[in-house]
Formats: C-alpha cells, sequence, structure tokens
C-alpha cells in the first residue's frame, strides 16, 4: 500500500451540469460548491469528512462508475422512489429486498445508477405501516 485514502469521491462525467446539479438539489436537497471555471469546471458536494462526490463536463458513460448508495437512515424509501418516480425519474430496480433491509436503484439525469437503503428497523413508508 502507497498510502491510506483519506476520502472516498466518485467522479461522474456528465453532459449538462446545470441539469445535474438540479437533479441532486431536487431529489436529494444537495448544495454543491462550483469549483473552476469554463470546461474545468466541476460540482463538488462534501458529504462526509472522508466522502465527497464530483461532476465534471465530459461524455457519460453509464456503468463504469461504482453505484453510490445513499442510506435513508430515517426510513420511508417506498414514498422516496414513489416521489422521484413522479419527477420523471427512472426506476431500475423498485424497493426489493436487500442485505439488512430494502433498497431500489435509480438513474440520474447522465443515466448513471444510484441506489437508496433502508435498514431493516425503518418503516417502508406511512401508507405501508398502517393495516
Amino acid at each position: 500500500m502507497l498510502a491510506k485514502p483519506s476520502e472516498t469521491c466518485p467522479v461522474y462525467h456528465c453532459s449538462d451540469l446545470d441539469r445535474t446539479e438540479r437533479f441532486y438539489r431536487d431529489a436529494f436537497g444537495f448544495v454543491f460548491e462550483h469549483r473552476g471555471a469554463g470546461e474545468g469546471r466541476l460540482l463538488f458536494l462534501r458529504l462526509r469528512p472522508d466522502f465527497s462526490m464530483s461532476f465534471m463536463r465530459g461524455t457519460p458513460r453509464p456503468g463504469t462508475s461504482p453505484l453510490v448508495t445513499f442510506t435513508l437512515a430515517e426510513g420511508g424509501i417506498a414514498d422516496v422512489v414513489a416521489g422521484l418516480a413522479g419527477q420523471g425519474v427512472t426506476i431500475v430496480s423498485p424497493v426489493g429486498e436487500a442485505p439488512g433491509g430494502k433498497g431500489a436503484v435509480l438513474l440520474d439525469p447522465d443515466a448513471h445508477m444510484l441506489g437508496l437503503y433502508q435498514p431493516a428497523s425503518k418503516p417502508l413508508s406511512l401508507k405501508e405501516s398502517t393495516p
């Protein structure tokens, strides 16, 4: 090992930075830092001290990037997925069984797959927990 990484930062290429920024803001409430200018412009988001995400202009190549998965600590995965589908987001895999909980997979505007995960101890949604 040459060095232990201090953070993980998936870098995605996207065809339209403004569209990408709108998607992540509207779907997840993310507020990006804008770095660079012109062709070198990128969107940067620090989620934790050791994890961030970056998006830069380029040719999207879905399937060549890791699947970034967001854990829904408060539950409600079914409502979140339904809300995203209602906004026209492509749902690749609807809510289903995942190790230790439930999961779903969706596409961002450039067809990058994103995972959603909910631990088993949280309700799927208010509607589904009512008889």
